[in-house]
């Protein structure tokens, strides 16, 4: 008896079912290094258009987290599709080397008093340990770069390069040296950048203080037009939650055009906004009377008593005060604040800080010399409160900045510092431009794509209103600002262009040690004694924004400007903004065409990743035990223009979703393995009809994600991917497909035909997932073919071959589909019923209107194969209204190896069991098909 089971065409493939990514994927990263796979793309590339990623540079401590592995999987991702697309596009990691926090882990690890020679050696020992922990676990992740030429900061040649850069920047006229208040942790010891600044709530006691005016009666009788009481004290009320900076204040600040009440109290005549003044009396717990108003500006030159040191102040105008909050009249302390500095320029006020480095008052301040400024708050408010200076005290809770690293809030102080000026001009003779930094990077910004499109508003507003920008460090681990300054006024050397280059010659050399072992003599001779050389180093946003000009500029295989850099949202602040900012400087340009930003990770519940909270997920976790690809796909299926949700849920149901894609492909490969595509392919022309229309569908599918690609919208390349593999495939095309692949002629027309178009459906989706599934489309790829050497991506995009009738053959494919999934709902709703039991042991009929008539007619004999049943009655129907589908059970008998009821079982003598398609398939010339 002859077991037909054995004659269909069932293939295996090695390929397996199960992934076992986790145990499999460092063999394959093994593979791809031992075959240098990055060189043999690069080789592949050459001669290509270019397409430049420039990689924003990690900081070298501590092992990645899972906001890392989203950043470099999404640049891997466009790399590789980049690639595909037919592009040369290289990737050059880097990382950022330099700053506080690698000298803060050196600090705890050996102590606060090692020579500074030491500290440089141990932090760049302590960066090249963390650059190559971090470096396994991004190859680990499956991103292919230069990973043995990577960029870092201390390296000789950057560093030497990020002195020319700060060079460049001199020459054009845009740094300068000042004192004004700058962002200061008292943990750090340092001046910090803006983007070292992030905002937590803080609870700070906010006063009201009396500032008793010192000038004559007549004087006030003259600006509000009243007579005052001379044996009243009138007091200009100001508002402050810094009690601490009050030792600094040399003035108090209205606004020239905002009206102000002389306000007669139990506690004296006050000065207060109008606008303020009914929220400060309930605030004070007064009630008061309005004796008079005037506009700020005739308050300006009025003198004050200090309330609590032997000087006098006076009334100033400033158009930064606000009816916001307060009272309208604001403590001026220029050592302390930014706008107050500003205002106190115009009026030759002194800005000299009390506050040394250390958060201390000096100790010859009055009252509170030897304190920490947050120990003054208390003295300085028993003071004003025993001298009946104190209006009010409350406690507020308010958002004030914090030192990112420590998590401590800062002070601003003025010391002298060296700035990149936003609202300068150029002033080398070479320059035809007459637009401040400010006004070029602004236009910058239009000039930049955005994606998504809401950052070039975030990145408008931090250029349009951000202060100039402090570049000096006082650090041991950066690279030293190489100037020579006269010792009595402090100029830079009158050559300090070629000094520079002499001090880069040699760091590029030694590195940044070449310049603190340098004496001044070796390099100014007799004009030594004049000089001393700088101590400073600079801000660390200065050695990663200057890569464009240190590091693709110096790289031949790179091009400037660059096609993209690709950061976290906090960037704006960072990165992208550093790296705008001295691209402006040096070339009057951004130097990148577009930024793509990505948000934060989150928790499945929407919040903050926290080790207290328990809701870290590891990206090595991940991957030592689900395997990378899972962590990509996750990545790439995730809408980053927003916060990223992770959670173990989450990662379930990605992997539910890689299993169900694997199956797909594991299909595909199984159902190839009996063919060649050299010998057994046929013309495309000669294949049934439903296969050229998938070709044609899956070309223009194809095409589609291409442009999602381009576009960078991968939650949707891989949402359209996953419709493509579960519904055009899966629910569709495969399944219909089963009966020819399995029960067809093997080496017959119509099996052939359906293996071609797996063939280029195959070839076209491995290409789709690769930029993502990198592992699994590399697995894929050896099984189909065959070339454990080759690569996908040594290849573009699948090449469809071209059908003139593809969009006809869309269209009138729609309609059937359409057709059919209202004949697979009636069919559905039978089995429910119990009526039949697989679709094959149904026979319908379909009573259809003219036009849909003769499309399904169309079909022929093949239609029951579309719609996987045994019987098809086809009638055709004058009225919508008419239009039906019945479904009834086949009276026939099952065929034992296609399982189609057929009238024809049992006609062949020799193959009772048989219906006659099925005898001819095995032992005939095959049955005909056209269609499906």
């Amino acid at each position: 008896m002859i077991d037909y089971k054995k004659t269909l065409n069932l293939l295996d493939t090695p390929f397996p079912m199960r992934g076992n990514l986790a145990s499999r994927e460092p063999g394959m990263l093994k593979a791809w290094q031992e075959k240098n796979l990055y060189q043999k793309i690069r080789s592949a590339s050459k001669g290509r258009p270019k397409f430049i990623l420039h990689d924003g540079p990690p900081y070298a401590n501590g092992d990645i987290h899972i906001g890392h592995a989203v950043n470099k999987i999404l640049k891997d991702i466009i790399i590789k599709s980049k690639t595909l697309s037919g592009f040369d596009a290289p990737y050059i990691p880097g990382w950022d080397c330099h700053g506080l926090p690698i000298e803060h882990q050196i600090e705890k690890k050996h102590g606060k008093h090692l020579p500074a020679d030491k500290v440089r050696e141990l932090c760049r020992a302590f960066a090249q340990e963390q650059v190559e922990r971090q470096k396994s676990d991004f190859i680990r992740l499956g991103v292919l770069g230069d990973w043995e030429h990577p960029y870092l900061t201390m390296n000789f040649k950057t560093e030497a390069g990020i002195i020319r850069a700060l060079g460049k920047i001199y020459q054009k006229g845009y740094l300068y040296q000042g004192q004004k208040p700058v962002n200061w942790c008292i943990d750090c010891g340092s001046a910090l950048a803006e983007a070292e600044v992030e905002y937590e709530d803080k609870t700070s006691p906010a006063i009201d203080v009396g500032f008793a005016v010192s000038s004559s009666h007549p004087l006030l009788n003259k600006i509000f037009g009243v007579s005052v009481p001379g044996n009243v004290q009138t007091y200009a009320i100001i508002w402050t939650t810094t009690p601490w900076t009050l030792p600094a204040n040399q003035a108090v600040c209205v606004h020239p055009e905002f009206d102000y009440a002389l306000v007669q109290t139990t506690k004296g005549l006050l000065i207060l906004a109008s606008e303020l003044k009914q929220a400060c009396l309930e605030r004070y717990d007064l009630s008061g009377k309005t004796l008079a108003t005037c506009k700020g500006q005739a308050l300006e030159h009025v003198l004050l008593q200090h309330p609590f040191e032997p000087r006098v102040v006076k009334i100033i105008c400033g158009k930064h005060v606000t009816l916001e909050a307060g009272t309208g009249l604001v403590h001026t302390a220029p050592a302390h604040g930014l706008d107050d500095y500003f205002v106190g320029q115009n009026y030759n006020l002194p800005s000299d800080s009390p506050v040394g480095g250390d958060g201390q008052f000096v100790a010859h301040i009055p009252l509170v010399g030897g304190l920490s400024v947050w120990k003054a708050n208390d003295i300085i408010i028993d003071t004003l409160r025993s001298s009946e200076h104190l209006i009010c005290l409350k406690k507020i809770e308010h958002s004030y900045p914090h030192c990112w690293r420590h998590k401590t809030p800062i002070i601003f102080r003025a010391t002298p510092q060296w700035f990149i000026g936003m609202n300068l001009h150029k002033t080398d003779a070479a320059s035809t431009q007459d637009k401040t930094l400010r006004e070029l990077a602004m236009l910058a910004v239009d000039t930049t794509a955005f994606y998504p499109t809401w950052g070039r508003a975030r990145l408008e507003a931090m250029i349009k209103n951000r202060p100039d920008w402090c570049v000096s460090r006082q650090r041991n681990w950066g690279v030293p600002m190489t100037f020579f300054v006269h010792k009595d006024t402090h100029a830079p050397h009158p050559h300090s262009l070629e000094l520079l280059e002499q001090i880069a010659q040699k760091v590029e050399q030694q590195g940044i040690e070449a310049w603190f072992a340098l004496e001044a003599s070796e390099l100014l001779g007799e004009e030594a004694k004049d000089y001393k050389k700088l101590t400073d180093t600079l801000d660390v946003w200065f050695d990663s924004g200057t890569t464009h000009d240190t590091v693709v500029k110096a790289d031949a295989q790179l091009t400037f400007p660059v096609d993209l850099y690709l950061e976290g949202s906090d960037q704006h602040r960072g990165w992208f903004q550093s790296s705008l900012l001295t691209g402006c400087a040096i070339d009057d340009r951004a130097p990148y065409k577009a930024l793509l930003t990505h948000g934060f990770v989150v928790d499945g519940n929407g919040h903050k990743m926290s080790k207290s909270k328990g809701n870290v997920i590891a990206p090595q976790k991940v991957i030592n035990t689900s395997g990378a690809d899972i962590l990509r796909l996750w990545v790439a299926s995730t809408d980053y223009s927003g916060e990223l949700s992770i959670s173990e849920e989450i990662l379930k149901r990605v992997i539910e979703s890689y299993r169900r894609i694997r199956n797909t492909l594991r299909f595909l490969l199984a159902n190839l393995m009996d063919f060649d595509p050299q010998t057994d392919s046929i013309d495309i022309a000669e294949c049934l009809e439903i296969d050229r229309y998938m070709l044609a569908l899956t070309a223009a599918f194809q095409e589609d994600l291409i442009q999602g690609y381009d576009r960078y919208e991968f939650h949707q390349v891989v949402h359209k991917l996953h419709n493509f593999c579960s519904e055009d495939l899966g629910g569709f095309y495969l399944d219909i497909l089963k009966d020819r692949l399995y029960t067809a002629a093997a080496a017959g027309l119509p099996r052939r035909s359906a293996q071609t178009a797996l063939h280029h459906i195959t070839h076209c989706l491995v290409r789709l997932f690769a930029p993502i599934l990198s592992f699994t489309a590399e697995e894929v790829w050896e099984h189909l073919t065959g070339d454990s050497e080759d690569s996908v991506l040594l290849h573009n995009w699948h090449n469809f071959p071209v059908q003139p009738d593809a969009e006809h053959l869309q269209q009138r494919w729609a309609r059937i589909r359409a057709l059919r999934s209202q004949v697979l709902k009636k069919l559905e709703d039978s089995r429910i019923q119990g009526e039949i039991g697989s679709s094959l042991a149904a026979k319908v009929e379909i009573r259809v209107c003219a036009e849909d008539f003769t499309l399904l007619s169309s079909l022929h004999h093949d239609l029951r194969f579309v719609l996987i049943v045994s019987a098809v009655n086809l009638i055709q129907v004058n009225d919508s209204q008419q239009e039906s589908i019945f479904v009834t059970s086949s009276t026939h008998t099952k065929c034992e190896r296609c399982w189609h009821y057929r009238q024809d079982v049992g006609h062949h003598a020799d193959h009772p069991t048989l219906c006659e398609r099925c005898v001819s398939n095995l032992y005939g010339n095959g049955e005909a098909r056209n269609y499906a």
